[in-house]
């Protein structure tokens, strides 16, 4: 173990060292030279623990873990699989009574044979050393008291003279900017995020194209310079003059202020610093107060005018004449933004005073109305779609509002079943007989101008959902009818409530027959059987569930968001007709299907709401789970979860929060008030994000109408279409995530503005996911032609959606969960799970591209 001994010897050297310092401290410190035996009788604990601490710091520090475990096993310790915290703390038990050094005994060998000469020379020595130490200690409070006298001059120094030294600064800077703008040429980058790319000229420098220095300091110098955060870009003029200050106060304004220090203070300063005082020293002791100094001169310079500072600097400098053009060319320059503030309020003023009268009068609830509304109130599956359909059917005239377009079908089917003529209009489908008084829509399709006998609006709950929830608010306040019958979930209650006002309203509340009974155990998909929902959040993870289910000899039924509504139609009928065992769905099953459900089950706790990935709100888990249960079948609704049980069923448990405020979108009227300022949707979307939406409500983002908008913004689309029209388009339904489809709506808008016949759908039927997409394609398609009341053309395209819904139908039959997820860079095949779009090669690739071409500035 000679590592061992290295470090036991180190420790003794160690331990010497400090006690002989030790030792020479204490003789300083006296006046009078001490004995040894004083010494270590008034130093004895010291002396005493000095090793020891020496010793167990150096052998736990140093040691490895391997040298530790020998020693340990020479002690005769078992030290295999023993955890290092114990072999360290057993170690040092161990090691401190380990050839214990006597640190007393060494030093009376060391010190006690020596003669009293030899003490006191030891003790003169010591003292001088200690006196010294002192002398250096006081040298330096001197220093730092001189420090701050100096600091505290220089500080007033600036404060009486900065005006003087910014005359000075301004006129050498005025000097450098004329030669600047007569020398230097203008640039301007191909592309600002490409430092490779080299800067084109572009011309001379013109004074007049620049109000303040600021605006001109803005320019690109044409080089390349690395930021403080070690990146690259290109320089301005900023840096330049940001560089020129500083150089100035350190060099010029340091040494005025160096003048102005009294001569009393820089003797004393050379007295305690055994030097001159220069602008150097200065800057090591004001550092602050000068840096402070170029912050403000630089922040002043970019708000001079440069026409001023260009008119003095042909000037010779006198400092009377100086500041007299300074102060009248200030007050000019305050003028000046006290009128631009002025105008800027006016203009502010003006603009508030236009989105008032856009926006203002477009958002409150109608005054009393010659109508008696019917509020369906309660909990998920009770029946209260059903009555209110039911006094729809009686009346001679009927409207019936959905959420979901499959919904509207149902309703659509049904009525028409039951010997009630109804016809049925979505965005992308109209079917209309002749002489049907009954219509079933998508909410989105309600037009207030007209009148019926008997309106219902389901799922009025979505009123607070910030995109789609104004077509609700429309619905709610601006029916004509002489009854209108409104579904909600408990949460809507005070909402709907408020927004009717004073108006007539019939509350009926609805609770559940069927109680819910929370599984208390985990849920594993072995446990699957008949008349289970299983509930997950993605299209994918639907089909790979199904998929796993079929495996284990299941028969089972699907739904998720891009299904054609058919299609999921005729899984639901599968499932009623027990022609499947299982559903396995998304949180669409939670929205008016009413299945023959015995369970439903949580597969995961979370979804993704477009923004991130989050826990299920209350109000999302109690909608979902309310569809278990059906009278007649399953007198109980069961649910389960597949992990943590107990913070779902507070969740399902969990008293609903009201619903407070509801969505508000754009309105016709609104936009009729608009262009009578303006004519372009920009300015729109501009004053749409400025106005503040009244107390209650929340505004919609507009999110999709403003990316289509920027894709065709300026173009001849936005140039030969009404502001009206155009918006309309924009509006319409569709996923803008799927860039097929926003190229798809770009190409047919430029056909309908050109005259020519509209673009006709790719459509694919290969896989299941060709298919879905075609079933896409077509959809937006019908959607034009609807809004452009083509209906003829649109009963071709019609049928083909329904036969690729057939389709769709079928691929979900056989049992195919879509084509393999492949690379979008090399078309590599990635595994099922794979959470990114490109494989791992590829973004490794990517990412060693992006760093040479950083590293190439460097």
């Amino acid at each position: 173990m000679k590592h061992f001994s290295d470090v036991y010897a180190h420790a003794l050297s160690h331990t010497k060292q400090k006690v002989c310092e030790d030792l020479l401290a204490y003789l300083g410190t006296h006046e009078h030279a001490p004995s040894l035996e004083e010494y270590m009788q008034e130093r004895k604990p010291y002396i005493e623990q000095i090793w020891l601490n020496i010793w167990l710091n150096k052998a736990s520090n140093e040691l490895s873990s391997k040298e530790k475990r020998a020693f340990l096993r020479e002690k005769s310790f078992v030290t295999k699989d023993v955890a290092r915290k114990l072999i360290n703390q057993l170690f040092r038990n161990e090691i401190r009574t380990y050839q214990p050094f006597d640190t007393e005994q060494w030093l009376h060998e060391k010190y006690a044979k020596l003669s009293a000469e030899e003490w006191q020379a030891l003790y003169v020595k010591a003292r001088a050393h200690f006196l010294s130490e002192q002398e250096a200690k006081q040298r330096a409070k001197e220093q730092e008291e001189i420090n701050c006298f100096i600091e505290t001059a220089a500080d007033q120094a600036i404060a009486e003279n900065k005006k003087a030294f910014y005359l000075l600064f301004r006129h050498c800077m005025a000097n450098r900017l004329q030669q600047d703008l007569r020398t230097q040429m203008r640039f301007h980058p191909v592309d600002p995020s490409a430092l490779e790319e080299a800067l084109i000229e572009d011309g001379v420098f013109d004074p007049q194209d620049y109000e303040t220095a600021g605006d001109f300091f803005t320019e690109l110098t044409g080089r390349i310079e690395k930021t403080w955060h070690w990146e690259f870009e290109y320089e301005t003029y900023s840096s330049v003059y940001e560089q020129y200050t500083s150089q100035y106060v350190f060099n010029t304004v340091s040494q005025k202020i160096l003048e102005a220090i009294p001569e009393q203070l820089k003797e004393r300063y050379e007295q305690a610093n055994d030097q001159e005082l220069t602008a150097d020293h200065l800057h090591d002791t004001a550092d602050y107060l000068l840096s402070g100094v170029v912050w403000d001169f630089f922040e002043e310079l970019t708000t001079e005018r440069l026409s001023h500072l260009l008119a003095i600097a042909s000037l010779p400098y006198d400092e009377a004449e100086q500041k007299k053009l300074y102060e009248q060319q200030y007050a000019e320059r305050k003028q000046k933004q006290a009128e631009k503030q002025a105008e800027e309020k006016r203009r502010q003023e003006e603009e508030e005073s236009q989105i008032e009268d856009i926006f203002g009068q477009a958002y409150h609830p109608p005054a009393e109305r010659n109508v008696r509304y019917i509020l369906h109130i309660g909990e998920t599956n009770t029946g209260k779609t059903h009555r209110a359909l039911q006094r729809m059917k009686q009346a001679k005239s009927g409207l019936y509002l959905a959420p979901l377009r499959l919904l509207a079908l149902e309703v659509y089917e049904k009525l028409n079943k039951d010997g009630v003529p109804c016809s049925l209009k979505t965005g992308e489908e109209e079917k209309i007989h002749s002489n049907a008084q009954h219509f079933s829509c998508t909410v989105e399709m309600f037009y207030e101008k007209e009148l019926y006998d008997v309106v219902v609006i389901d799922e009025a709950q979505m009123i607070a959902d910030k995109d789609r929830g104004f077509s609700w608010y429309k619905a709610i306040t601006g029916a004509r009818a002489a009854e209108v019958h409104i579904i909600g979930s408990r949460n809507m209650k005070e909402m709907l409530i408020q927004l009717l006002g004073d108006n007539e309203f019939e509350l009926c509340e609805y609770s559940r027959d069927i109680p819910l009974q929370v599984e208390s155990a985990p849920f594993k998909l072995a446990d699957t059987a008949q008349g289970d929902a299983l509930v997950c959040f993605s299209r994918k993870e639907v089909l790979e569930t199904a998929a796993r289910l079929k495996k284990n000899r299941f028969s089972v039924s699907m739904i998720y968001g891009s299904m054609p509504p058919e299609t999921r139609k005729k899984q639901m009928k599968q499932f009623i007709e027990g022609k499947t065992s299982v559903i396995v769905s998304t949180d669409a099953i939670g929205m008016g299907l009413n299945l023959p459900i015995r369970r439903i089950v949580f597969l995961k706790n979370e979804k993704f709401d477009g923004t991130r990935r989050r826990l299920l709100t209350s109000q999302e888990v109690k909608q979902i789970a309310g569809r278990a249960g059906r009278k007649g079948i399953y007198p109980v609704g069961k649910v389960a979860f597949m992990t943590d049980v107990k913070k779902m069923m507070e969740l399902l448990q969990k008293e609903d929060e009201p619903v407070r405020t509801f969505a508000i979108a754009p309105t016709s009227a609104v936009f009729e008030r608009f262009q009578r300022y303006y004519r372009d949707l920009g300015t729109f979307f501009e004053l749409w994000q400025r106005f503040k939406s009244p107390k209650g409500t929340k505004k919609a983002a507009l999110s999709q109408e403003r990316y289509l908008y920027e894709i065709i913004e300026g173009s001849e689309i936005e140039a030969r279409l009404p502001m009206t029209d155009l918006y309309g388009f924009l509006h319409l339904p569709f996923s803008t995530k799927d860039w097929g489809m926003t190229k798809q709506w770009v190409s047919t808008m430029q056909a309908i503005v050109n005259g020519r016949d509209l673009p006709e759908p790719i459509v694919k039927t290969g896989t299941l996911e060709d298919l879905e997409l075609s079933y896409k394609a077509i959809g937006l398609h019908l959607l034009f032609l609807y809004r452009l009341g083509r209906q003829t053309e649109a009963i071709y395209w019609e049928r083909l959606r329904q036969t690729i819904s057939d389709e769709v139908h079928k691929h979900l039959q056989a049992g195919e969960t879509g084509k393999a997820k492949r690379c979008k860079r090399c078309g590599e095949k990635l595994p099922s799970h794979f959470q990114y779009p490109i494989c791992d090669d590829c973004h490794a690739s990517k990412r060693k591209k992006k760093y040479n071409r950083k590293k190439r500035f460097r």
